[in-house]
């Protein structure tokens, strides 16, 4: 047998065992589903709500963070608006509203996908509240989907903080979802964080699971 013929056999006996090698299961990350919600300076909180207002907390969130019961209505471009919008606290260094893409239509606003923070050169937005409204130049955004995650968490999963990965829903719509943010912090619990469309196009609800997968896919 020549030397050809055997590098030929040779490999596809190699892919018939890859082929019939069971394959490592992926890490899980189960999904939390984030509504329209709006981050707030105390400065603003105070125009919007009265002097000296502080947020009441409604639900505790990851990271020290907290979803309030506090609303208040967004309104975008040629007065179209949302109302009963959640406001987080607690307070922080800069105002920002996160919407969904049907939100921005909705809202007549072109609200880049950023990930949390991220506002520079973003859509323009005024908030309204029981005591008064602001007006923000720039903060108006789709957030990027994105995993929380502990350093635990993370190292089990071989991925780094700011690191971008895949995932799959392994549903009937069977759905893989690239550039996904990963972020790290001890305060953090595990969970993947989409919006509202993102979750309706994928038939994904609150609490299932996605799966990470390799780096390259």
């Amino acid at each position: 047998m020549e030397t050809k013929e055997i590098a030929v056999i040779t490999r596809m006996v190699l892919e018939a065992m890859e082929k019939e090698r069971p394959q490592k299961p992926g890490f899980e990350v189960p999904v939390g589903i984030s509504a329209r919600h709006v981050h707030l300076t105390q400065e603003h909180i105070e125009t919007l709500f009265g002097s000296g207002y502080q947020l009441t907390k409604k639900k505790e969130l990851m990271g020290g963070q907290f979803a309030s019961n506090e609303t208040v209505t967004v309104v975008g471009l040629k007065l179209r608006a949302i109302e009963n919008v959640r406001v987080l606290g607690p307070a922080r260094k800069a105002s920002q509203v996160e919407i969904s893409a049907t939100d921005a239509v909705r809202l007549g606003v072109k609200a880049p996908v950023r990930e949390s923070g991220d506002t520079k050169d973003s859509a323009p937005i005024a908030v309204v509240g029981p005591k008064g409204a602001i007006y923000l130049k720039e903060g108006c955004i789709v957030a990027m989907r994105h995993i929380h995650m502990s350093p635990k968490d993370a190292e089990a999963a071989g991925v780094r903080d700011k690191e971008e990965v895949s995932v799959q829903a392994d549903n009937e719509r069977g759905t893989i979802l690239r550039h996904v943010k990963i972020r790290v912090d001890e305060s953090f619990t595990l969970e993947m964080h989409i919006d509202t469309d993102e979750a309706n196009a994928c038939g994904i609800r609150q609490g299932q699971t996605v799966t990470i997968l390799q780096k390259g896919r």
